[in-house]
């Protein structure tokens, strides 16, 4: 059992609490930017053991009397396809998953707005989907002026050219699929059109990571900089609040750049001094007095650092980071002096791989291993061979594991096997007949009506969800999608599993 270093309960009553208190001191009226996941948030769930990926919804659950949320998504996302690696899906499709999800928590978007709208084909297709389904969609145009001229910003010709979103209660969720939505411009247009119709209305922003008030370099702040190593995002000491208090808080780069432009765009719109002398007091986030074990989180937050070293590695080796990327994660995880291998589930991996190649049953001559760390403590590994993918069968060996059947006893009939084979090689005119992950599920699910042993080992595959798992290889997209849904925390050494330049 996983030690727990974060209170859920706790967190719940700090944070709702501050954002009632929020609300109150702007006239009942307030636009809240949620940084971060709203839904599933897997980084926060690893780096702080015991904290609820949806803990975000219960929150909103309990003052769902008082709000409404409206989802913000940038046009160019929608026409370049930009993908969630988390799900493998991209950022307009999930922001139709989080409509639904939202609905399930009975929870409504009343307003979808596509930011920098200009007319881009892809977006223009997207808006008229979701208006046919009844969902009022508003469009953004990128902002006149921005982010030089402060006037123009605000003005008719700026934030005034950008419709206004009919909202009826006192909180006003603005959300969004990842960094550079629109969230923040969406925000301030309302306050704009809010103070025109004589609305004291005000703003405040909703955060996670870093942690102000957690050291500069405790590892929970390190780690958010390596989950945004992409975006080039470093965790600063905010020299605003520094100023004002005389107190070391902790904020992040973009955030501490955009102050300025932010306290004088507030003050042209409402004509007062911005409430706000620091970034840090624009945020509502107790997600710190959630902690309850700090060397847990420590602990917890350093693996996440290896996982997030082991991830850009793999997006460099297939052209989707940088190379700057990579070393910038290096530098952190010497920082905290840990390397790759101090995540448990990779020697076991790489020493399967090893015992592939000494069989000489790899496939295509290359050999992959692969390892589970199962919650009781106990690696399970799985190598490749003709008839089966590492990754396939590093989770039939977890299974069995789990469930106590002998490693001489076979959970798929070979007949059943044989036969997808030949599907493949016959049919499908597949060169590879080794089963992927996916594959091997529903080999497993066909062979349980027949073998009690297989349903057995089947009735454990949700106890490996949240498991550690290492591959030596970058998973193909069969094992890919089969680990995505189960649940595991994937890893893998950037390294190719086939020679071939296109892989289904």
């Amino acid at each position: 059992m996983a030690e727990r270093g974060f209170d859920n309960e706790q967190y719940l009553r700090e944070q709702t609490q501050a954002i009632r208190e929020r609300v109150g001191r702007f006239d009942n009226k307030l636009y809240l930017e949620f940084g971060g996941k709203l839904l599933f948030d897997y980084h926060a769930a690893r780096v702080l053991p015991g904290y609820d990926p949806n803990v975000k919804m219960r929150l909103l659950q309990q003052l769902k009397d008082q709000a409404e949320i409206i989802l913000c998504i940038y046009a160019g996302d929608i026409e370049r396809r930009k993908m969630r690696a988390d799900f493998g899906i991209s950022y307009d499709a999930d922001a139709l998953k989080l409509m639904d999800e939202l609905r399930e928590w009975k929870l409504q978007v009343c307003a979808v707005v596509i930011t920098r709208y200009d007319h881009q084909p892809a977006a223009r297709l997207f808006k008229d989907k979701l208006e046919r389904r009844g969902v009022r969609v508003y469009t953004h145009r990128a902002t006149s002026g921005y982010p030089a001229d402060v006037k123009t910003i605000v003005s008719d010709a700026g934030y005034g050219a950008n419709e206004y979103i009919e909202t009826t209660r006192p909180l006003v969720v603005v959300t969004g699929p990842g960094p550079g939505s629109g969230k923040l411009g969406t925000c301030l247009t309302l306050l704009y059109h809010e103070r025109r119709r004589g609305r004291h209305a005000g703003y405040a922003k909703f955060e996670t990571f870093p942690i102000w008030n957690l050291p500069l370099r405790h590892p929970v702040n390190v780690a958010y900089e390596a989950a945004t190593a992409d975006l080039r995002d470093v965790n600063v000491i905010d020299p605003f609040h520094l100023e004002a208090y005389g107190a070391a808080t902790v904020n992040y780069n973009r955030d501490v750049d955009a102050f300025p432009l932010v306290r004088a765009i507030w003050e042209q719109i409402t004509g007062e001094p911005s409430p706000y002398r620091s970034p840090t007091d624009m945020g509502v986030n107790r997600c710190g007095f959630g902690i309850v074990d700090d060397e847990v989180v420590r602990q917890a937050a350093g693996q996440e650092i290896i996982r997030r070293y082991f991830r850009y590695a793999c997006e460099y080796a297939m052209g989707l980071a940088d190379r700057e990327t990579v070393p910038r994660v290096e530098v952190l995880l010497q920082e905290l002096g840990l390397q790759p291998e101090d995540r448990a589930v990779v020697l076991p991996a790489r020493r399967a791989a090893a015992e592939a190649a000494q069989t000489g049953k790899g496939n295509e001559g290359i050999y992959c291993g692969a390892a589970i760390g199962l919650k009781n403590g106990v690696i399970v590994a799985g190598k490749n061979s003709p008839f089966m993918h590492a990754a396939s069968a590093a989770v039939l060996n977890a299974i069995k594991q789990l469930a106590q059947i002998p490693d001489a006893l076979h959970l798929l009939s070979p007949g059943i096997m044989q036969s997808i084979a030949t599907l493949k090689r016959e049919v499908l005119e597949r060169k590879a007949e080794n089963l992927s992950l996916q594959e091997a599920l529903i080999a497993l699910s066909i062979s349980s009506t027949m073998n009690p042993l297989a349903q057995a080992a089947m009735e454990h595959l949700k106890q490996l969800r949240g498991c550690e798992m290492h591959l030596t290889h970058i998973p193909a997209p069969g094992d890919e999608a089969g680990l995505r849904r189960l649940g595991l925390n994937v890893t893998s050494d950037p390294q190719f599993a086939t020679r071939n330049l296109y892989v289904t």
